[in-house]
């Protein structure tokens, strides 16, 4: 699956789980580093909702990328809100590749219109989909090296997830595309490693602001 493949029309998003959010409150608070968890391990089969047919799986996966570019979405619309436009830019540039990975589902499964998405199909090992950073992950004054460190943490639990549904598949067209899409992730790992060395790590003093907010309260 090539996620550089052309678009097809755009399809309805469902509503995202959680809003993105900042604070900016306390400077105590906001010394705070950003809140990227390392990936989490092997979640077991019995909490997997492992689908029993192809397009019962693809959906699943068209569902996570969409998911994931919802949130991207939120982070970048929250730092346009505190005026931090390199991070900003970064979000919505990540948040077109998961659009464009979507798409590309869409395409190799022939749909023309949003798959039908049953309540289980969002029945995800965690809180969030695997690919879906939680909602108060970022800082306000985070910078581009985070946002990366972000979507690295996301990509590994993806590749993780699509590994773990192929081990637990009964079906071999399941299984099959979940290794395929966990190699597909794995790629995106290793591009977003090679996007990091490009991209200066911060300061230790990074989230110090000159003016920070005062608490009207």
């Amino acid at each position: 699956m090539n996620a550089a493949t052309a678009k097809t029309s755009r399809t309805t998003k469902p509503a995202s789980r959680k809003r993105a959010t900042t604070r900016k409150t306390s400077a105590s608070s906001k010394a705070k580093s950003v809140a990227v968890k390392a990936p989490a391990a092997a979640a077991p089969a019995a909490m997997l909702h492992v689908p029993r047919t192809l397009s019962e799986f693809m959906a699943q996966a068209w569902l996570m990328e969409i998911e994931a570019a919802q949130r991207y979405s939120e982070f970048a619309d929250a730092m346009e809100m505190h005026n931090n436009p390199d991070v900003a830019e970064m979000f919505r540039t990540m948040a077109g590749y998961e659009t464009k990975h979507a798409d590309a589902i869409m395409i190799e499964m022939g749909w023309t219109e949003a798959p039908p998405i049953t309540p289980r199909s969002g029945d995800w090992p965690g809180a969030e989909g695997p690919e879906t950073a939680h909602g108060d992950a970022v800082h306000y004054l985070m910078q581009p090296w985070h946002a990366l460190t972000l979507a690295l943490a996301n990509e590994r639990r993806a590749e993780k997830f699509f590994l773990d549904l192929a081990e637990a598949a009964t079906v071999d067209s399941v299984r099959r595309a979940a290794r395929e899409l966990a190699a597909e992730e794995r790629e995106h790992v290793v591009l977003v490693l090679e996007w990091m060395e490009r991209v200066p790590p911060p300061d230790s003093d990074w989230s110090n602001d000159p003016d920070p907010p005062r608490n009207m309260d």
